[in-house]
């Protein structure tokens, strides 16, 4: 997918699943780049102001209402698993340790 920023046209590889996560009385998506980190930060500092402190170790948290907005700026829809299998094909994907 492409994404226009300051007059260039730019790949965007930031993927979106669904807002279905319940947490705190709202609903959420994930958001994750199957590029880099580095692509993922720029994304949402650009388009969704969105604090760097909210990152989750390998994604953000993006609460319901600004699920339209990440799309529009072009991150691209996909379903939970698609997400994870492609965030793990990538080598992106944090472990969870035990205990945690």
């Amino acid at each position: 997918m492409n994404a226009s920023r300051g007059g260039q046209t730019a790949v965007v590889a930031v993927l979106i699943d669904s807002p279905v996560w319940p947490w705190r009385g709202r609903k959420w998506s994930h958001l994750v780049s199957d590029v880099s980190y580095a692509e993922l930060h720029a994304f949402v500092e650009a388009e969704l102001g969105i604090p760097r402190r909210a990152f989750q170790g390998d994604h953000y948290d993006v609460p319901e209402d600004l699920y339209d907005v990440a799309v529009a700026a072009g991150a691209q829809p996909v379903g939970a698993r698609e997400l994870l299998a492609r965030l793990m094909a990538a080598g992106l994907r944090l472990k969870k340790t035990r205990g945690a």
